[in-house]
């Protein structure tokens, strides 16, 4: 029993901390809804376009999170957050319910798909870096990391239920139904963000291109920040399949929306079952070494999906791939958090946050132009294998990266300039 118990999460920041448990179950009820609203959208511009690439433009909604998400990391760093935080949550709402009255409509136009899309990344890159900064608040720095591991975990379910609820709903009832569910889903999230306490900046930064510039100055004096952003970006700029699976689908599996929903949650799956056995994660000190190792995994597993036909090693391969992106996502956010002081932390979670969010999308842009050139089945092979490469890269060129050094300082929980920058 005791040896069972060391594998499962670390609960004690729920338990201990209201605040905390109540952002964590409305960002998990809430995420759940927007994952509902991803698939509806994603199939929805299938079913108009029949075009990988179409799905694909969908990723060019990075271009205003590039611009907004810095701006919003700086607003962070200057205002009070949790305000921040609801005016974004009301908007999204609205958007949301747009994404509904257009598909309740049966409108049927892309261009008014994508420019709803556009609007809900653009909220959504103004008020994430902000969002980021309020487990460090409301937790303790003993109770940090097993924090993130909870949200880990609780990102895991967003992507295993969502998919697969949005593909039984969108099968059954429509895709409507998927948008209207997200619209109530937003109450959840407005009423964990309202009962937050302030979450007023510790610093004194206007939000204007010097804050934004001094924020990179910051990640670029922490070669380890940076060399996390990086093996983010490659498992997202090549190892990014999502794009690919509507036409996958229709070529491999039989194209129906049940398989493209089991498809889709199967990383979620993986994550999952990853996130749900994170403790002895808890504990691993080479957190970079961990990451690069989960990057890989990724890459590899996405490589061998893109040439298989057969359904439950398809699906299989993506579990493993989740799995292995959960526990990259866990070491990164622990490193960033720990290594960030708390004026800078809006700024540099706008980066973590473009990167993460804003590179996800553009992987798909890569993913349908690839496979608009030559097939959806090579575009994930030669993604993938592309991803595998940048991490052996990158575990060549920053060596304080998988260093023992790191393990030392993230355990200590330290944010203070002088360790962070000895790390170079």
């Amino acid at each position: 029993m005791s040896r069972m118990v060391r594998l499962l999460p670390d609960f004690r920041p729920a338990r201990e901390h209201p605040a905390f448990r109540r952002l964590l179950a409305g960002n998990l009820l809430s995420a759940v809804g927007s994952s509902m609203t991803t698939f509806a959208v994603t199939l929805q511009v299938w079913e108009l376009s029949r075009s990988s690439l179409a799905v694909g433009a969908l990723g060019l909604t990075f271009v205003p999170v590039l611009v907004l998400g810095l701006l919003g990391g700086s607003i962070a760093d200057s205002a009070d957050r949790r305000k921040l935080a609801l005016t974004a949550v009301a908007g999204q709402s609205v958007i949301s319910a747009l994404f509904a009255v257009q598909a309740f409509a049966g409108s049927g136009r892309l261009w008014l798909l994508y420019t709803l899309a556009i609007g809900q990344a653009m909220l959504q890159a103004i008020s994430a870096p902000a969002r980021r900064t309020f487990v460090p608040r409301l937790l303790p720095p003993e109770r940090l990391r097993a924090g993130i591991a909870l949200q880990s975990l609780a990102g895991r379910v967003t992507m295993l239920a969502g998919p697969a609820l949005a593909g039984l709903v969108a099968g059954a009832w429509g895709l409507r139904m998927c948008y209207a569910a997200d619209v109530v889903s937003f109450s959840a999230a407005w009423y964990a963000t309202a009962r937050l306490p302030a979450m007023r900046a510790t610093g004194s930064v206007r939000p204007d291109l010097r804050a934004i510039a001094a924020g990179f100055r910051f990640i670029r004096s922490r070669p380890v920040i940076a060399a996390a952003f990086l093996t983010d970006l490659d498992a997202m700029l090549f190892g990014m399949p999502a794009a690919l699976f509507p036409a996958l689908n229709a070529e491999h599996f039989g194209g129906r929306p049940q398989t493209l929903g089991l498809l889709t949650a199967a990383v979620g799956a993986g994550g999952l079952l990853s996130a749900a056995v994170s403790g002895p994660a808890a504990r691993v000190s080479r957190l970079g070494r961990g990451m690069l190792a989960g990057t890989m995994t990724w890459g590899a597993a996405i490589a061998v999906f893109g040439l298989v036909r057969n359904l439950p090693l398809a699906v299989a391969l993506l579990a493993v791939a989740g799995a292995a992106d959960t526990l990259t996502v866990t070491f990164r956010s622990s490193m960033v958090q720990t290594l960030t002081p708390d004026e800078f932390r809006g700024r540099v979670s706008s980066v973590e946050y473009i990167i993460g969010t804003g590179g996800a999308p553009l992987g798909n842009v890569e993913a349908g132009a690839v496979a608009a050139l030559t097939s959806p089945a090579i575009s994930a092979f030669t993604g993938g294998v592309g991803c595998v490469a940048g991490g052996l890269l990158i575990w060549l060129a920053f060596p304080a990266f998988t260093g023992r050094r790191l393990g030392r300082v993230l355990a200590s929980g330290s944010a203070g300039s002088e360790q962070t920058s000895s790390l170079g």
